[in-house]
Formats: C-alpha cells, structure tokens, sequence
C-alpha cells in the first residue's frame, strides 16, 4: 500500500467563537504559549512522514500562508542581533522537504467542500486530514497511527476516542462493526450528533482522517446536507455502506481548541508540561488558588409544609 505524503489543512473557518480576536486574525494562529494551533497540526503531519501540505483557505487567511513562508527580512534582522537561536526557529518552521500549497475556497460550502478544494493538488493520491481546532498531545499522536494502519489496509479510516453519553451530540458518531486483529473497528455508517437515546456508540470521530481518492467522486455528487453545506460526514457515511470505511483509537489526549474553554485547558497543559515554564507556572496557579476567597456554599431553602 502507498504511503501517504499529502495532508489537507482545510483553515478557511471564520472562527466566530474567538471574536473579537480573529476579526483580523486566523484562529489557526492563536497561540499555544508561543506556537499557533496550526504549527502543531503541521508538526504532527510532518512528524509522520507527510511532505506535502495543502492548505484550504478562505477570506482574511493570508496571515496563515505567511506563517509558513520565508521572512529573510525578519531572519536577516535576528541574525544581526546574534540572535540565532531564534532566527533557526522562524527558519525552521516549515523543515527543508516539505512543500507548502495554499488553494482558496471560494465560498463558505461545508467541510466537505473544502476537501473537495483539494482535490488538484492530492491527485489520485491517497491523503490525510488534519482539523488544526483539535490539538493533540501525546507520546503517539493520531495522524502516524492512521498513517501507519492505512499502509495495512487501505481505504478510509478514522481517528475515534470515547465520549461520555451527554456528549455524543456534539459530534459524528461511529456505529461499529467488528473489530479486527489488527485492533481496527469496522465501521458501519456514521450518525452526525445524535441525540444520546439514539446514539449507535460512544466512540466519535475527531479531526483526524486519512482517505484514498475516491472519496472526491463521492464529494462531487453529493447533495449540501445540514446546513446546506457539503458535509465531509456524509461522504464518510456513503464510504461506511460500502464496507470502506475503518477506525481506530486516538492515541493521545486531544484539546478541542475550537471551544473556548478547550483552548484555555491546552495552554494550562501545555505550560506545565513546559521544561522552561512548567514548575514556575505551577506555582503561580498555587498562589492565585491560595489567594482566592472561598466560596460560600449556596443555602438550601427547605419547604414548610
């Protein structure tokens, strides 16, 4: 099976949970400490073997292309101040083989439109998806599992982690068949946030997906679902009913930075974890804990009869 080298980055969101902040500036670069979301994602791709990165953007995304494009001014300017550490940093952010693609959506038409968009730049290809508003962290991350189970087997997998019941309808639910040796769900169709009395599973699907190309076709002929958009969930759904579609467990622990309180857990974790920042930051949040009034409990109000 061909290994894959292409990953789509769809970034054309207008990310109007972060307003005011992304008026002017992509929700893709919030940072995480010091590193935007979509640097991670990049990393992550990168890290697992993937060379060519194709970005889908919208309106006010050029931000995000010069992110990733050489600043010689900025370069030349650090390495003058004998800063040269951080001139290799910037230097660095895309690695020396990897090549960067930015195509435009022209019109806001649903996820599915944005893969779609893709299209000329993956080819025939087979290729992975990365949703930079899920930010994951761990010893193993997503996209090198998918990577490495799509060289066994091929077709469509998805990346699943169990969600308690109250959450299944915030996102696709997987309804799984059999699970193969290889530690793989067979997946059946995929319910696009049930409610929890109707859910198939507790497994979701996150931003995390590798297909093989003829999904396109499928992304050609479908009809805008909810929304009135082309929904990616779809497609997937249609793969499923041909027995093509696969899941396999999320490795790592994965912040949904999309949501306001997800993004503010990540920069937490992210900072304790840091080698620089870690044991100062714990002590701060000990500090501002210990200075904090406490909370009166609310009385109880008891009938009288």
């Amino acid at each position: 099976m061909a290994r894959i080298t292409k990953a789509v980055f769809p970034v054309a969101g207008l990310g109007t949970r972060f307003l005011p902040a992304t008026k002017a500036m992509p929700k893709e670069l919030l940072p995480i400490i010091d590193k935007p979301i979509i640097q991670y994602a990049v990393e992550e791709a990168v890290a697992a073997g993937i060379t060519d990165l194709i970005f889908v953007t919208g309106r006010n995304k050029r931000a995000v292309g010069d992110h990733f494009d050489a600043n010689l001014e900025l370069e030349n300017q650090l390495t003058a101040k004998g800063k040269h550490a951080l001139r290799d940093m910037v230097r660095n952010i895309v690695p020396e083989g990897v090549n960067c693609m930015f195509i435009r959506q022209p019109e806001p038409l649903g996820l599915g439109h944005a893969v779609l968009c893709a299209a000329p730049a993956v080819g025939d290809k087979p290729f992975a998806v990365l949703l930079a508003d899920d930010l994951m962290k761990g010893a193993v991350l997503p996209t090198q599992a998918l990577v490495d189970a799509h060289e066994r087997t091929g077709g469509t997998i998805l990346s699943v982690a169990e969600v308690a019941l109250e959450d299944v309808k915030k996102y696709g639910i997987v309804a799984p068949g059999n699970r193969t040796e290889s530690g793989l769900w067979e997946v059946r169709r995929v319910v696009e946030k049930p409610e929890p009395a109707q859910s198939p599973s507790r497994l979701a699907s996150f931003g995390r997906y590798v297909f093989d190309a003829e999904v396109f076709d499928i992304l050609r002929r479908l009809k805008p679902g909810a929304g009135g958009e082309i929904q990616l969930a779809d497609a997937i759904d249609d793969l499923a009913g041909r027995g093509r579609v696969m899941a396999i467990e999320n490795p790592s622990k994965r912040y949904d930075c999309g949501d306001k309180f997800g993004y503010l857990e990540a920069i937490l974790d992210f900072a304790l974890a840091d080698p620089e920042y870690g044991a100062p930051f714990a002590r701060l949040i000990k500090e501002r804990l210990a200075d904090q009034e406490p909370v009166e409990p609310t009385p109880k109000l008891t009938g009288t009869g």
